[in-house]
């Protein structure tokens, strides 16, 4: 028995669970609350996508009808195919097949319906890939093949990584998703409600609490909530997460709790002990922290709990216990390198810091705790998290879901890492900010980071402004360049349609992307049509971007919210161009088409000079070191040899240093008591060392025993160093 299970319901990811879950059930050790976590939707997938699952699929349809598409008459001709595949399919999208991947690749071995035709298009884009990745992308479209079928004569509310989506998105009233609910479940429902009855009664919980992060998430909550009330109705249910915190903080309607005995809003970890308290072991008085409930027949917020929300070093590290960690599936949808960071592989989920450190981004929540409160974690802690994570998982590949990572805390993260001779693989999401040096992106790259995304947003300086973005395209381009030129992949989070754009902008917008592409220091990016949200600065100040607000009254979900630009452009035309565009240049081609090309109406010609980024990476950054700057050797000790140089009938010794890095080796040399003395430097300065140099500190050391320290500073010897890892952070 268990007093708490925690439920991820269908659907999010196929490769790694979410991670709220497993954050909260980290805190609740720390308590000492004994709890059950579970990714319902993981489960429900691998049931269906079986052999057992595919057999009782096509048993369901009725073979009868005529009105099937072309798509779905091939699948049913080939169901034997499916059913004898699928198992395979699945354990080597599991990882423990690796040798089917030349199967697959090989060809007629899997049945190809709809989703296959995509492949002439796309035999250049993955073409190059390794086979164990090309034969994701194949196994991915035969599932994807499946998901049609089922879409289409199954359940039409089908998504891998949704359900019935649809009725979560800005459903400002409850009464569709009530509808829905009161009729019978679905196929999906069935399968979903027969394992969460099989976990109830192993784990005999007597409060179930749903983290809900998506709309994508919400009708499989209520479905499974509507399920416990009906069949153990002793047991409290409850519902948490981003969509709750984000969409139902103006809820009134009472129907709700038909459902839920609880809703709970921003961090979880107070307002769930508290309910732990409430239900549990009844305990008075009966406090709540930010939690909707009923009372007296009416919905009621109740806040009355004055202790502070726990800090994040009070929180614990994240539990994976209990999830089907390997179990889960690593897809690759598309041959977009961020997005198969995103659905392939297991990841430990970590957060750096909670909240945004830069919180200004107008249309971005920021008026929500999640984003607003910015509270950052100890380096050394993180990593404490990350080794305990690595212990418990045995994997030692790292996301963090930071809003943005701070470029001082990845630093010392970074250092931390390197000081542990830790061999770990991680991403995350940051700004384009001038923090980001190539000093700083070598580091991070030698600590074990592989990618980064960041909001470009729309590239318009004017717009950056007024988004309060706090960066220009120019600074973009350089700090792009910086991680590329470390090896550490960079995604472009892009914009189109925001308040008062022009289509001339919009027009210069895509110049710019190109540009970044061409050059080459980006490697990937996704366009997204500007939503506006009530809680961002545009929704709550619509009048100051130039936007009408559609209203309606709002009982159940507040978050997108529908509007009129003032400027009357259809924004929504630009859509299929933009992602096109985007899509070729990407894999590096059609950099020469005219803008013009990739939309079927008229567009302005762009106001930007062919060469506004080359020009931009172009500029010499200014050679100079803060005093407090940290100086950090990465490498290793070097080989030394005495040897005298002669010039002009004068002669002086020389102290040559070999250096031997992973790939190559290089040589340097300096005066012989300068020599000596920077070899004996290079141990103080090494990354391993828990205590760090300035660069005040460094050359008042120099000063002590030389002359000019600029000058040797500034030398090719330390010059060619620099290149080679001696950084200044």
């Amino acid at each position: 028995m268990k007093d708490i299970l925690l439920i991820t319901p269908p659907f999010t990811q196929l490769n790694t669970p979410y991670p709220a879950t497993a954050y909260l059930k980290g805190f609740l050790n720390t308590k000492g609350i004994d709890s059950y976590q579970m990714d319902l939707g993981i489960e429900v997938i691998l049931k269906l996508f079986s052999k057992e699952g595919l057999l009782n699929i096509f048993e369901s349809v009725d073979l009868a009808e005529n009105d099937f598409s072309e798509n779905v008459l091939r699948i049913i001709a080939l169901q034997n195919e499916y059913i004898k595949t699928i198992d395979t399919v699945i354990a080597f999208l599991q990882g423990k097949q690796p040798t089917l991947a030349r199967q697959i690749c090989s060809g007629n071995f899997l049945p190809e319906a709809f989703r296959f035709s995509q492949l002439d298009d796309m035999e250049w884009a993955f073409g190059n890939m390794g086979m164990q990745d090309k034969a994701k992308h194949l196994a991915t479209l035969y599932l994807e093949d499946l998901s049609d079928f089922i879409v289409e004569c199954v359940d039409e509310n089908f998504g891998f990584s949704r359900y019935a989506e649809r009725l979560g998105r800005s459903a400002n009233s409850f009464d569709e998703l009530y509808s829905e609910l009161e009729l019978s479940p679905t196929y999906i429902d069935k399968i979903t409600l027969q394992i969460l009855k099989e976990r109830i009664e192993e784990v005999n919980p007597k409060l179930v609490l749903f983290s809900v992060p998506f709309p994508g998430n919400l009708y499989s909550a209520f479905r499974c909530a509507q399920y416990i009330k009906l069949h153990y109705p002793s047991v409290k249910t409850g519902m948490g997460g981003g969509f709750p915190n984000t969409e139902l903080r103006d809820l009134k309607d009472k129907r709700v709790f038909e459902f839920f005995d609880f809703i709970t809003l921003d961090d979880g970890e107070l307002p769930v002990e508290l309910l732990h308290k409430n239900v549990v072991l009844n305990e008075a008085p009966q406090l709540y922290k930010r939690t909707f409930l009923l009372e007296n027949g009416e919905v009621v917020y109740k806040n009355d709990m004055l202790q502070a929300d726990y800090k994040q070093s009070e929180v614990g590290t994240p539990d994976y216990s209990d999830l089907l960690l390997d179990q889960y599936i690593s897809v690759i949808e598309i041959a977009n390198p961020m997005h198969s960071l995103w659905s392939d592989g297991r990841w430990n989920k970590l957060t750096m810091a909670h909240g945004c450190y830069w919180g200004k981004c107008t249309f971005c929540d920021i008026s929500l705790d999640y984003i607003k409160l910015y509270e950052p974690i100890a380096a050394k802690m993180l990593v404490d998290r990350m080794e305990e994570l690595i212990a418990q998982t045995g994997e030692t590949g790292f996301h963090f879901v930071d809003e943005a990572a701070p470029p001082a805390l990845m630093r010392e993260l970074a250092l931390e890492i390197l000081r542990r001779k830790l061999a770990v693989t991680w991403w995350t999401n940051i700004r384009f900010e001038k923090s980001f040096t190539q000093d700083l992106c070598l580091l991070l790259k030698l600590s074990g980071c592989i990618a980064v995304s960041g909001g470009l947003e729309v590239a318009s300086d004017r717009l950056l402004a007024l988004i309060k973005k706090g960066v220009t395209v120019e600074q973009v381009a350089q700090v792009t360049r910086n991680f590329t030129a470390s090896g550490i992949m960079v995604h472009a989070y892009l914009m189109y349609g925001y308040p008062t754009q022009t289509v001339q902008e919009t027009v210069d917008s895509l110049e710019m992307v190109r540009q970044l592409f061409e050059v080459g220091v980006l490697q990937s990016g996704f366009w997204h049509q500007f939503a506006m949200t009530a809680h961002s600065p545009v929704g709550m100040n619509p009048e100051e971007f130039g936007v009408v607000p559609q209203l309606n009254e709002i009982t159940f979900a507040n978050n997108d919210v529908a509007f009129k630009d003032k400027t009357g452009i259809n924004h929504d035309k630009f859509s299929f161009g933009l992602k096109k565009s985007l899509f070729n240049y990407m894999h590096g081609i059609c950099f020469d088409y005219e803008l013009q090309d990739w939309f079927d109406f008229k567009i302005p010609r762009t106001k930007i000079a062919p060469d506004f980024i080359q020009n931009a990476l172009e500029k010499e950054a200014i050679l100079t070191s803060k005093n407090n700057a940290k100086i950090v050797w990465t490498g290793g000790n070097p080989i030394t040899a005495k040897f005298t140089k002669s010039k002009k009938g004068s002669s002086w010794v020389m102290l040559k240093m070999t250096f031997h890095q992973l790939t190559h080796t290089f040589d340097i040399m300096l005066e012989e008591e300068k020599g000596l003395w920077f070899v004996e430097k290079l141990n103080s300065l090494a990354v391993t060392n828990e205590k760090t140099t300035t660069f005040q500190q460094l050359k008042a050391d120099f000063e002590s025993h030389f002359d000019d320290f600029e000058l040797f500073w500034y030398s090719k010897p330390l010059l060619t160093l620099k290149d080679y890892g001696l950084l200044v952070l």
